[in-house]
């Protein structure tokens, strides 16, 4: 009879932390101001007021929505806030920055509601390979939270860790 293959992995007392299962599905849409801006540069408030009014705002129904300015235009704060009266009833989420940015926003919520009862005395290992855009942020956001409670912290995947830290 030939040996038995047992997942020591599997029954170990690791807790790996994959952040990718935790990733939110949706759109992810980028605005950029310059387009209601005059010659790209300068927002004059009638104008701009008019571009939003006619602007067709149920495309991002239910988005994760970043904006920005890719000019060099100095747009006040008042601006954005205002996209935002449009955007707020039906998107999922709004940030002003880049694509980064929102990722990185959409992980500090979803870290800070992660229960870390269960890795409290624990090795954890978080999970390094990913197909979805985490960013280092939400990695360091992670730690931040897990490390006052863990016993150890790896990162990787079980078969090849690099130690993070240990108590």
């Amino acid at each position: 009879m030939p040996d038995k293959i047992v997942n020591r992995v599997a029954n170990s007392q690791l807790k790996t932390v994959d952040l990718e299962e935790f990733y939110p599905r949706g759109t992810r849409t980028i605005i950029d101001l310059k387009k209601w801006l005059f010659q790209e540069l300068i927002l004059k408030e009638t104008e701009f007021r008019a571009h939003l009014k006619n602007h067709n705002w149920s495309q991002y129904k239910n988005h994760y929505i970043a904006l920005t300015c890719s000019s060099d235009a100095i747009i006040p704060s008042w601006a954005f806030m205002l996209i935002s009266t449009y955007l707020t009833p039906i998107s999922k989420k709004i940030i002003v920055g880049n694509l980064n940015d929102l990722e990185t926003s959409l992980f500090q919520e979803i870290i800070s509601q992660i229960n870390i009862e269960e890795y409290k005395g624990k090795s954890i290992i978080i999970k390094g390979c990913a197909n979805k855009p985490i960013t280092q942020t939400s990695y360091i956001q992670l730690i931040e939270k897990l490390q006052p409670i863990a016993k150890s912290i790896m990162f990787g995947e079980a078969c090849s860790t690099v130690p993070l830290f240990k108590k």
